[in-house]
C-alpha cells in the first residue's frame, strides 16, 4: 500500500513539474511560431556559409579520416549550430529577463519548483537549437542525400541541445551583467566552436592537445553526430561524456539558482 502511495506521489510530482516547465516554455513557443520564417533564415545562413567556405572552398579536394571533407564537416556544423542556438536561446534570453525586463524574479515567485523552472528555461534553448539544426540538416541532405539520419542522430542532437542549453542557463545565472555573458561567449563558446572537432580531426593533433580538447563538450557532440550521420559505430564513451556534462551543468544551474533565491 505504501509503495502504491509513493508511486502515486512521484507521478504527481513529475506531472506538476512537467506542467510548470511547459508554462515557462509556452511564451517562447508563441514567440517562435510568430517569427519562425525569420528565425529560420537567420539561423541557417551562417551554417550554410561555413559549409560553402570550408566544405566546398577550402576542403574541396581534401580527405579527412577516410571521407570527403564535406562529409566530415557537415556533422560538425550541425553540432556547432546546435551549440550556438541552444546556448543563446536559453542563456541570452535569461540574462535579458534578469537584467533588462526584471521578469525573472516573478518566475521565482511562481508556484513552480526550481528544477521545473530551470528545465523550462533550458527547453527554450533546446527548442531553438533543434529547429536550427534540423533546418540546416534538411539543406545538407538536399546537397548530400547519402547522409544517414537514425535514432542515434536524434539522441545525439537532443543531448547536444540539452547540454548547451543548461550551460547557457548556468552562465546566465552566474552573470552579473550582459557584458559578463558576452565575455563568456567570447572566451568559451567561440573558441569551442572552432576547436571542438568541428572543422578538423583530432587525430592530427599532438596527444597532449587532443586530450585537452576531449574536455570540451562540443568535441563529444561532434563525435556522436558524425558517427550517427555517417553510419559509423556508436561512440559510447562520448555519449556517456555528454550525459556527464548534462548532469554537471544542470546540477550547477540548480546550485546557482538556490544561491540566487536564498
Amino acid at each position: 500500500m505504501s509503495q502504491t502511495k509513493s508511486a502515486t506521489w512521484v507521478v504527481e510530482k513529475l506531472k506538476l513539474g512537467s506542467e510548470g516547465a511547459y508554462a515557462i516554455l509556452w511564451s517562447d513557443l508563441v514567440a517562435l511560431r510568430r517569427n519562425l520564417p525569420n528565425y529560420l533564415i537567420a539561423t541557417v545562413v551562417s551554417p550554410l556559409l561555413y559549409m560553402a567556405a570550408f566544405g566546398y572552398g577550402l576542403g574541396g579536394n581534401i580527405k579527412m579520416d577516410g571521407m570527403s571533407y564535406l562529409e566530415f564537416v557537415i556533422p560538425g556544423i550541425i553540432a556547432m549550430t546546435a551549440m550556438n542556438s541552444s546556448f543563446n536561446g536559453s542563456g541570452t534570453r535569461l540574462v535579458v529577463d534578469q537584467i533588462h525586463w526584471r521578469s525573472f524574479d516573478e518566475s521565482l515567485m511562481a508556484p513552480i519548483g526550481q528544477p521545473a523552472l530551470l528545465l523550462g528555461k533550458a527547453l527554450i534553448g533546446v527548442l531553438r537549437g533543434a529547429v536550427s539544426s534540423i533546418a540546416f540538416l534538411i539543406m545538407a541532405i538536399i546537397i548530400m542525400p547519402s547522409l544517414n539520419v537514425d535514432l542515434l542522430f536524434f539522441l545525439s542532437l537532443a543531448l547536444t541541445c540539452l547540454v548547451f542549453a543548461f550551460l547557457g542557463v548556468l552562465s546566465a545565472l552566474l552573470a552579473r551583467s550582459y557584458d559578463d555573458m558576452i565575455m563568456f561567449t567570447s572566451i568559451i563558446i567561440t573558441p569551442m566552436a572552432f576547436l571542438g572537432g568541428t572543422f578538423f580531426s583530432l587525430n592530427f593533433l599532438p596527444p597532449a592537445l587532443k586530450y585537452v580538447l576531449y574536455l570540451l563538450p562540443l568535441t563529444h557532440a561532434s563525435i556522436c553526430l558524425r558517427a550517427s550521420i555517417l553510419g559509423q559505430s556508436t561512440p559510447y564513451p562520448s555519449l556517456l561524456a555528454m550525459i556527464g556534462f548534462l548532469a554537471l551543468f544542470a546540477g550547477g544551474a540548480l546550485v546557482a539558482l538556490k544561491r540566487k533565491d536564498a
